[in-house]
């Protein structure tokens, strides 16, 4: 099972969109502001477009068919959010239309970056 999760994650990495393609330009090699970002990443059961590890920050991009899956999408935004995540959504054309703005807002959610869900105990931080 998890062969496949790997296999499509390859492949959604290999066919991304054109917003997908253009926000990756900002996050990856640490370029937005030193934050180390992953794309198409598993979390759990889910492929994840981008997520920031260190603060626990997923940004999820939609496109059109996504009106027809709200329901499905805010289960699977509850869900990881259960699982200590932020989840930020952005549609498709936002990205490619305001990509400062976007890119504003993803900013301000590092900015508030929120202490991790499980962390340990004082005296083994260092």
């Amino acid at each position: 099972m998890k062969r496949l999760h790997v296999d499509r994650a390859r492949g959604l990495r290999r066919s991304m969109t054109d917003a997908e393609h253009l926000l990756w330009l900002h996050l990856r090699n640490r370029h937005f502001s030193g934050w180390k970002f992953r794309r198409q990443h598993q979390i759990d059961r889910y492929i994840v477009d981008f997520v920031c590890p260190n603060v626990f920050l997923i940004v999820e991009l939609d496109g059109g068919q996504h009106a027809e899956m709200m329901t499905a999408d805010a289960d699977r935004t509850c869900r990881l959010e259960g699982m200590g995540y932020r989840v930020l959504r952005f549609w498709n054309n936002d990205v490619l239309m305001n990509t400062e703005v976007v890119l504003e807002v993803i900013l301000e959610a590092l900015a508030r970056a929120a202490p991790h869900p499980n962390p340990l105990p004082k005296g083994e931080r260092e």
